[in-house]
């Protein structure tokens, strides 16, 4: 990954805060990433869609929701730069931890 485009594609405060969520949960479906940054579901899975294009992150479809983790192939400096964030700027992340905690937990259970 060229480093010119990872810094592209965190140059975004909602795809920064997607990346990050990702690495403190590990693994987010889109509904819990709409609560945690209370956006709509378009704006997050365009985001998402971007992402994806950058090879930063990978989808799986689980019945009608698609869950996202870091993409298993990433460089290890690019996950250096994401962990050494998350763990570092706790407070960028509070209010969306704090919604994603306080969300629905049937949120994305098929109905």
């Amino acid at each position: 990954m060229p480093v010119l485009a990872f810094y592209k594609c965190l140059a975004d405060d909602t795809r920064l805060k997607i990346l990050l969520l990702l690495v403190a949960h590990k693994q987010l479906c889109v509904c819990d990433l709409t609560d945690a940054l209370q956006s709509s579901q378009p704006k997050i899975s365009r985001h998402l869609a971007d992402l994806r294009k950058c090879k930063l992150v990978e989808a799986e479809r689980r019945g009608k929701w698609m869950y996202y983790h870091l993409h298993p192939r990433l460089p290890d400096w690019a996950k250096t730069v994401l962990f050494t964030t998350e763990a570092s700027h706790q407070s960028y992340l509070e209010e969306a931890n704090r919604n994603l905690t306080n969300a629905s937990a049937t949120n994305c259970q098929d109905t």
